[in-house]
């Protein structure tokens, strides 16, 4: 990434203790291999993201510049965020299925934003930018408009 000139990262997968991994990982081994992913990433003058893991989000809220969540309106996530949103760090979201008027309110949680965006499954070049909604929605996403 810094070979690349980027700004941070988003590293996937961080939530392994909660889902299926063929072996036994503990949430406090997940802290731990977290935390290090934090301080490997800034040891490289990078912001770092938090994706997903909501379960774990008051711990790693210090740890992490900003979060991204994929599908947290869809499997009613969005509230976790509030530790990122109340520290004054940015929280991004994504939806891939539901109602464009349901994921894309103008405020979640007592009037903080989340960024949001819709897009298809399959990762195609179609966008929804929510802060374009109700005024710009693309007919490439009209399966998750309707």
């Amino acid at each position: 990434a810094v070979n690349k000139s980027c700004d941070g990262i988003e590293p996937d997968n961080i939530d392994g203790y909660s889902n299926p991994t063929g072996f036994p990982l503990t949430p406090s081994e997940q802290l731990s291999y977290n935390r290090n992913i934090s301080i490997q990433v800034h040891n490289r003058s990078l912001s770092v993201g938090l994706k997903n893991d909501v379960g774990q989000i008051k711990q790693l809220q210090p740890h992490f510049d900003w979060a991204l969540n994929e599908q947290c309106y869809q499997y009613n996530e969005c509230d976790g965020y509030s530790e990122f949103l109340d520290n004054d760090k940015a929280v991004f979201g994504c939806e891939y299925q539901g109602a464009a008027d349901k994921f894309c309110p103008a405020e979640d949680l007592s009037g903080k934003n989340i960024s949001r965006l819709g897009k298809n499954l399959d990762l195609d070049a179609c966008v929804l930018f929510c802060l374009d909604y109700p005024c710009n929605v693309p007919s490439c996403l009209k399966k998750i408009h309707d």
